[in-house]
């Protein structure tokens, strides 16, 4: 125990003057459900704990969850009628909440209402809800999302389990015909899970109807496995050991006609399939767009995480000496530009994520409250969700591991938390959606203004059709003429010596520009690889990384905007002035992170180059002394800051 007791003191939390407002503002219009979760994460029951015995860990996740489905904080996504609020916003602003604690509480949190009672509430219809949505939000059914399979990740469309009808008996038989099929890495399955959604390929009358979800019992109340199922525990993950992942075989088990999510599509007793939704293709894309949610809940949830690293970063660094001057006291770690470099950069990025969180949570609540039909939002949702869900997780990942460096030994140690927060959340970057996968779905979304077109072709036929239709199509319209006439000015050299990098109209245009040419740039390549008469599906693979390269330069323009948006709404004038020099970082940043990129295309000089990096570190000389109001203002309950007892803990 000695080893965690090392005295470490706290830097005095700075006066609610400084950080109210900016909480006031990241906390925004779901303040009131925000600390609804940050009151239950604060109580001592509740604070994450170093588990040492996966079990034990295992069980008390699922009586926190009990505790809070019991206080009605994880119903508010659904509807009134069924125990919940109809706060689509509300629910996901709770969930990323939740993520400033125990991460496997999250995620089993995530699977349960968001995953399972997701695709209960938007796949099927009412007999369904009524049967089972006030059960799924009470937590009385306990359930699993059925998708993932041991050979198939993110190309569902190939998933191999089957679900076949029997016109005699009325029902559907579901079957794991090979190793591949086997459901894997479901949660909820290895332990608690009673019923599952499984995604499965539907076959009517012989024929094949693509990809549908049915919902299939697991146990029985007393907890036993039913029979021809088989459950196996996944075992020993990297992280997240209070969460039962399993794996799950069906072998010829039968469920009623009703089973089926008929939303989209059903099947009469006599067997007669129909869909509103002629094509298959668009059905199944139709279907998994219902599904968005849970991607932008881990987006978010990813942000919170990287906001408790932060503050404990920041706050050890406030307080943790090393070297000086000769015969001089040390200094806090947090006068070192090197240590400055290392977490307020990655600070400022966490606030423009937050805001792009924001943006991306009130699309998809007007998306999924609205009775309009809303083709083109859905589209602009899918692209957005994921490639900002790509971008937060990663950077996550490289951020929570960067604040354990900055945090020496005492970050390494379970009691900082920052191990958890390591293991925990280093899934994020693969799961509802690998972020290599997202980011070329939302190249895909941006080449071409016609996605139900490409929703009926396969990967040749996107291929050619990214080829023969995606620059044509963008050069047709007025945007692409403008670029055009940019592009021939801006490689004009110099021309950049002439722009205030400071000023957030150039910031704002420089990560436009770079948008804009990338896109441009994978179209020209698709185009001439086809027009050179080779294959399609080679050309496509042959543009990956260009498809990646644009997502990400959309992604970082779409933050800077989302951040730049939301600074005319903050009414304190030492906040709002505050909050405009941490967008201004994360803009400059942005930039000095690709200066070469910049450089290449006549962007920036050398010189101007070099001014880029001058303004990082001035930025954040600027930012040092209000390090600390800025994780503040996260608002991360005190006990998720730790484990264990306050006099126990090293932060």
């Amino acid at each position: 125990m000695a080893a965690t007791t090392t005295p470490i003191v706290p830097a005095p939390a700075p006066s609610s003057a400084e950080a109210a407002p900016i909480r006031a503002l990241l906390d925004g219009e779901h303040a009131e459900i925000r600390d609804l979760a940050r009151a239950w994460l604060d109580l001592a029951s509740s604070a994450p704990r170093d588990f040492t015995d996966r079990d034990e860990h295992r069980k008390q996740v699922l009586d926190w969850a009990h505790e809070l489905a019991d206080a009605g904080q994880t119903a508010r996504g659904f509807p009134e009628e069924f125990g919940g609020a109809g706060q689509v916003g509300g629910a996901v602003a709770g969930f990323e909440t939740l993520a400033f604690g125990d991460l496997s509480l999250l995620v089993k949190c995530g699977v349960q209402f968001g995953l399972f009672g997701g695709a209960v509430l938007h796949l099927g219809t009412r007999k369904h809800h009524e049967q089972y949505l006030k059960d799924i939000t009470s937590l009385r059914l306990p359930g699993c999302f059925a998708m993932t399979e041991s050979g198939h990740g993110s190309n569902v469309q190939a998933l191999g389990t089957t679900a076949t009808y029997d016109e005699q008996a009325g029902e559907f038989i579901i079957n794991t015909p090979d190793l591949a099929a086997r459901k894997d890495y479901i949660g909820n399955a290895a332990r608690d899970g009673r019923m599952a959604a499984v995604f499965a390929q539907l076959i009517v009358g012989g024929e094949e109807r693509g990809v549908h979800a049915l919902l299939v019992p697991l146990r029985d109340e007393d907890g036993t496995v039913l029979p021809r199922i088989r459950i196996e525990d996944c075992g020993g993950k990297l992280g997240l050991d209070g969460v039962d992942n399993g794996r799950i075989w069906f072998d010829q088990v039968r469920v009623p006609r009703d089973a089926l999510l008929d939303r989209y599509a059903s099947v009469s007793q006599d067997g007669v399939y129909t869909s509103p939704i002629e094509s298959s293709t668009k059905r199944f894309f139709t279907m998994l767009g219902t599904l968005i949610q849970g991607r932008v809940s881990v987006c978010g949830a990813s942000i919170s995480a990287t906001k408790v690293a932060l503050t404990l970063a920041v706050r050890h660094a406030e307080s943790r000496k090393q070297f000086g001057p000769p015969d001089q006291p040390e200094v806090v770690l947090m006068d070192y530009r090197t240590h400055q470099r290392r977490l307020l950069p990655a600070l400022a990025k966490t606030y423009a994520l937050h805001f792009a969180q924001e943006e991306l949570v009130a699309r998809l609540h007007h998306v999924f409250t609205s009775d309009e039909e809303l083709d083109r939002e859905k589209r602009e949702l899918e692209t957005l969700a994921a490639g900002v869900k790509a971008i937060a997780t990663w950077h996550a990942t490289a951020t929570i591991q960067e604040c354990r460096e900055a945090c020496g030994g005492l970050g390494y140690l379970r009691a900082s938390r920052l191990a958890a927060l390591k293991a925990d959340t280093d899934v994020f970057t693969t799961f509802e959606g690998d972020n290599t996968v997202l980011l070329q779905l939302a190249a895909k979304n941006l080449l071409t203004d016609f996605r139900d077109q490409l929703g009926e072709l396969d990967p040749l036929g996107t291929a050619g059709f990214f080829a023969k239709q995606g620059f044509e199509t963008v050069a047709e319209r007025s945007a692409m003429r403008e670029f055009v006439t940019r592009l021939a000015d801006d490689l004009l050299p110099g021309r950049d010596d002439q722009e205030d990098l400071s000023t957030r109209d150039v910031q704002l245009e420089l990560l436009r520009w770079r948008a804009d040419h990338i896109k441009s740039g994978v179209a020209r390549r698709l185009k001439g690889g086809i027009d050179a008469g080779r294959e399609p599906f080679q050309v496509l693979l042959d543009c990956q990384d260009h498809l990646i390269g644009a997502a990400r330069a959309y992604v970082d323009c779409v933050v800077l905007e989302a951040f730049a948006a939301k600074l005319p709404q903050v009414a304190d004038p030492a906040a709002r002035a505050l909050l405009e020099r941490v967008c201004d970082l994360y803009a400059l940043s942005t930039i000095e992170a690709d200066r070469g990129w910049f450089q290449e295309h006549g962007r920036l000089s050398s010189t101007r180059s070099k001014a880029t990096i001058k303004a990082v570190n001035t930025l954040c000389a600027e930012l040092r002394p209000h390090a600390t109001t800025l994780v503040d203002a996260f608002g991360v309950p005190e006990n998720a800051l730790a484990g264990m007892a306050a006099e126990e803990t090293p932060f």
